[in-house]
C-alpha cells in the first residue's frame, strides 16, 4: 500500500487502510490525508492483489468485521462498539484533561511524592500505572 493506492483510496471515498501487509510512501500519502496502519514498511511495492473483500478479518490480533467502527493512530487500531460511539468524544476529553492537570503537576515546582499518591489514590482511571510511590 503506498502512494497510488492511497490516491485510489480516497477516489473511492475511503480514509485509510488498515492492512496485514506493509506499507510505503508514508510522507506522500499523508499530503493526500490518508491514514495508514501496517505493521511494518517497505522500500518497494510488491505484487498484491485483492482476493476478498467485506469479509471478516483478523490483523495484528484485532477482528474486523464490515461496519465496525475503528479508531487508529501510530500507536494502532482498535474496534469501539457502536453504542457507546457517542460517548467517546466526551470520555476522551475527560481523559485528556485529567492527563493535562496530572502532567502539570508532574513538571511543577509543588511536585511531591506524597502528592502524587494521593493524586493517584483518588483517580481509579490511572490507578493501573505500573508504579506506585511509597
Amino acid at each position: 500500500m503506498g502512494e497510488v493506492h492511497a490516491a485510489i483510496g480516497r477516489a473511492l471515498n475511503c480514509t485509510g487502510c488498515v492492512t496485514n501487509g506493509a506499507v510505503r510512501d508514508l510522507p506522500a500519502v499523508e499530503a493526500l490525508g490518508f491514514h495508514l496502519f501496517s505493521g511494518s514498511l517497505v522500500v518497494s511495492h510488491s505484487y498484491a492483489h485483492i482476493i476478498e473483500f467485506g469479509e471478516p478479518v483478523e490483523i495484528g490480533g484485532l477482528k474486523i468485521q464490515s461496519g465496525d467502527l475503528l479508531h487508529g493512530d501510530r500507536h494502532g487500531v482498535l474496534t469501539i462498539p457502536l453504542e457507546i460511539a457517542a460517548d467517546v468524544p466526551a470520555e476522551a476529553s475527560r481523559i485528556l484533561a485529567e492527563e493535562r492537570g496530572l502532567t502539570e503537576f508532574c513538571c511543577s515546582p509543588e511536585f511531591s511524592l506524597e502528592e502524587l499518591d494521593k493524586r493517584l489514590r483518588n483517580n481509579p482511571g490511572h490507578c493501573d500505572l505500573p508504579w506506585r510511590p511509597h
